[in-house]
């Protein structure tokens, strides 16, 4: 069989590692348009806040029995002889390809956008930070999560931001307006100057006009305005395209010959713009192009979203925007303490929980995210779950008290019981837990986590010893 993915970067790379780990013979063939080898796209903002280097956020390679082309770019599909075009004249034969082909940033339609530098690849974060080092302050237009990452970001680095969001408050696709006020001060108190309610009109060559007539001084403003999926290759190829390329739960296209996963693929409906349901979309193709596991079928995402930052927490998930409604059978559970940037929000539907959002120190988010995931039922005083030193409470996420079977990374399905059975296999730090099961390798929000769960075998195993 002759492989051939179009893409790698998170969900392109995570592929051919895990078709290889099936099948060590099947010819496959990678197609990047970037030069770069694979990297973590989520921890970007790390790289500008500079508390990452480049080559702490790369990828693991997998080259054994792989082809890849970096800097080649795919120009066609020819579904009828399957093969593809590439810019550099080649062709390239295919049985079965894959679009791993990701999203693009979206640049508003307003005079000097091009003036602007989109945060959305490792050259666009090198292109920031040289222009960081001669600039006096910056200004990030949008305030979605890649906006406030950006943000965040660059203050770390002490340089004065200004965080512009068109809407009445930050992240509303994920947070409620108290939530998004509570992130804004959280903010605040890194340095960012956040503006909502902000309606860019022009980029200028040395600031930024709003509608109300006022220009923000700026020798760098970046661009966050959200992405939108790449399919002008599935478009033109005559596959069914919507908002992305639309896939069955085979993650097949219109062509049962090509597949899409990731920020280009739409399943059921739905665009994910996160990286773990790329992942486990790559996990699906790779069982059923192997033969690894032919009943294998992705049926969805439950999606989290995470942002940990230096004083900044969250952690959003589910239908956080619901409101109380008896009628409905709808709770909601809510605790605000703005004055320590804590906000925790937990939406309950018939005695389970469909949504939460938890904003600075949350101790049971872990806990939380397990019932989330699993749709278990709650226990009856659900404050517990917001307050872990209440009676009757939920225990706090440790180590001792979780079971082995309480996932620790959502990005890449880890439960505690596998990392112990890594621990006793001999994998006695983070780094050799992550190799060996990808736990940190995505938002990296469960780093902590990790590193508690082998400390405390670790103090298990002296404790047997002594």
């Amino acid at each position: 069989m002759k492989l051939v993915v179009i893409g790698n970067g998170m969900a392109g790379g995570r592929l051919a590692d895990e078709v290889r780990a099936r099948d060590k013979d099947i010819d496959m063939t990678v197609f990047g348009a970037e030069t770069r080898r694979p990297y973590n796209r989520v921890l970007l903002s790390n790289v500008l806040a500079g508390t990452a280097s480049p080559e702490q956020v790369r990828l693991p390679a997998q080259t054994e029995g792989v082809t890849t082309r970096l800097g080649v770019t795919v120009t066609a599909i020819d579904p009828e002889s399957r093969t593809i075009l590439t810019d550099d004249g080649g062709r390239e034969p295919y049985d079965v390809l894959v679009l791993a082909t990701g999203s693009e940033p979206v640049v508003p339609p307003i005079p000097g956008a091009t003036r602007a530098i989109a945060f959305r690849t490792m050259d666009d974060c090198h292109r920031i930070l040289q222009a960081a080092a001669t600039a006096t302050g910056a200004v990030v237009v949008g305030g979605g999560l890649l906006g406030v990452e950006a943000a965040r970001g660059l203050a770390g680095r002490g340089m004065p931001v200004t965080l512009l969001h068109l809407a009445g408050h930050l992240m509303e696709r994920q947070l409620d307006p108290e939530a998004g006020l509570v992130l804004g001060e959280a903010l605040t108190g890194l340095g960012v100057t956040v503006r909502t309610g902000a309606r860019v009109t022009a980029i200028h060559a040395h600031g930024v006009e709003l509608a109300t007539g006022e220009i923000l001084a700026s020798e760098l403003v970046v661009l966050a305005c959200g992405v939108r999926p790449l399919v002008s290759l599935a478009r033109d190829a005559g596959l069914e395209v919507n908002r992305g390329v639309v896939v069955d739960d085979r993650m097949r296209t219109s062509d049962p010959a090509i597949y899409a996963i990731g920020e280009c693929a739409q399943h059921d409906g739905t665009v994910y713009g996160l990286v773990a349901p790329a992942w486990e979309q790559a996990a699906v193709v790779a069982d059923l192009i192997t033969g690894a596991d032919r009943a294998a079928r992705y049926r969805g995402s439950r999606l989290v979203t995470r942002l940990k930052a230096r004083s900044v927490e969250l952690a959003s998930m589910g239908e956080a925007h619901l409101t109380e409604d008896p009628a409905e059978a709808v709770e909601v559970v809510r605790f605000t303490h703005r004055a320590r940037g804590i906000y925790r929000k937990l939406v309950i539907r018939n005695d389970r929980l469909v949504g939460a959002i938890l904003l600075g120190d949350a101790p049971t988010v872990g806990t939380l995210t397990q019932l989330y995931d699993r749709g278990g039922q709650l226990p009856g005083d659900p404050a517990g779950l917001l307050f872990p030193g209440l009676e009757h409470a939920t225990p706090a996420d440790s180590p001792v008290r979780m079971p082995d079977s309480a996932r620790v990374c959502e990005c890449n399905n880890v439960t505690k019981g596998r990392i112990r059975a890594c621990w006793e296999a001999g994998a006695r730090d983070t780094a050799a837990v992550a190799a060996a099961t990808r736990a940190t390798t995505g938002c990296g929000s469960c780093r902590d986590a990790v590193e508690g769960i082998i400390g405390w075998l670790c103090e298990q195993e002296e404790e047997v010893r002594a």
